[in-house]
C-alpha cells in the first residue's frame, strides 16, 4: 500500500460504490449513495481523533466514557463535494463547515478558484477536505494550499474514487495530507476523467449531465 493512502476495504463501501458507478443510477439514488459512502469513509478516517475520559450518570449508576477534544472543520469543494457534507455533519454536528469553490480549466486541466468561505480565525484542529473525485489532483492540492494559508495545520482528504495520477499529485504537493478513498481506479483519460470512474460527480448528483 502507498504510504499515507488508505483505500477502504469495507464490503459496504465496495457494494455502494458499485451502485454509484452504474449508468442506471438516477440522481436521487446517486445523492443517497454519496451521503452513505461519505459517512463510512469519514468513520474510517477519524479513528485517531483525540478524546478525554469522562464519567456519565446512567439510570443504573456511573459509566466511564470518552469525549472528543478536537474541533473539526468540514470543507467541501464546490460543487460536487456538497453531497458529502450532510451525512458526515450528522455524525459530528459540532463541526464547522467551510466552502471552497474550484472549477477545472478544461484546456489546461488546472483548478481556478471562484469562491472561498474563509473563517475569521480557524479554531479547528483538523479539517476534512471533501471532494468526490481525485482525478488530476489539482483541485485537491489547491484546496490544501488554501487551507494551510488560512492557518490549518492538519488536513485529511476524503474522496470516493481516485486516479493514480491524482494521488501522486496530492502526495507530491502535500505529503502530510492522508488520503482516505473509496477506491483507486486505473487511469485518467485524455480529458482528465477517471476511468472507469463514474462520470461527472456533480452532474450526476444535481441532474445536470
Amino acid at each position: 500500500m502507498t504510504p499515507n493512502v488508505y483505500p477502504s476495504r469495507h464490503p459496504l463501501v465496495a457494494h455502494k460504490l458499485a451502485l454509484l458507478r452504474s449508468i442506471d443510477t438516477e440522481p436521487k439514488k446517486f445523492r443517497e449513495l454519496v451521503r452513505e459512502i461519505s459517512i463510512l469513509l469519514a468513520y474510517e478516517a477519524t479513528t485517531d481523533l483525540a478524546v478525554e475520559p469522562i464519567e456519565v450518570t446512567t439510570p443504573l449508576g456511573i459509566a466511564r466514557g470518552q469525549r472528543l477534544t478536537q474541533d473539526i472543520g468540514l470543507v467541501p469543494v464546490l460543487r460536487a463535494g456538497l453531497g458529502m457534507v450532510e451525512g458526515i455533519w450528522e455524525m459530528m454536528p459540532g463541526a464547522e463547515v467551510w466552502h471552497i469553490g474550484l472549477k477545472r480549466d478544461e484546456r489546461t486541466l488546472e483548478p481556478m478558484q471562484y469562491y472561498a468561505n474563509k473563517p475569521v480565525e480557524p479554531r479547528v484542529q483538523l479539517c476534512l477536505l471533501l471532494d468526490p473525485m481525485l482525478a488530476t489532483g489539482g483541485s485537491a492540492s489547491a484546496a490544501c494550499t488554501l487551507l494551510k494559508s488560512w492557518g490549518v495545520r492538519r488536513i485529511k482528504y476524503i474522496g470516493l474514487i481516485a486516479a493514480p495520477e491524482g494521488i501522486r499529485r496530492l502526495q507530491t504537493d502535500h505529503p502530510d495530507v492522508p488520503i482516505h478513498i473509496g477506491a483507486i481506479d486505473d487511469h485518467l483519460n485524455e480529458i482528465g476523467y477517471i476511468v472507469p470512474g463514474l462520470g461527472d460527480a456533480g452532474d450526476r448528483q444535481f441532474g445536470t449531465g
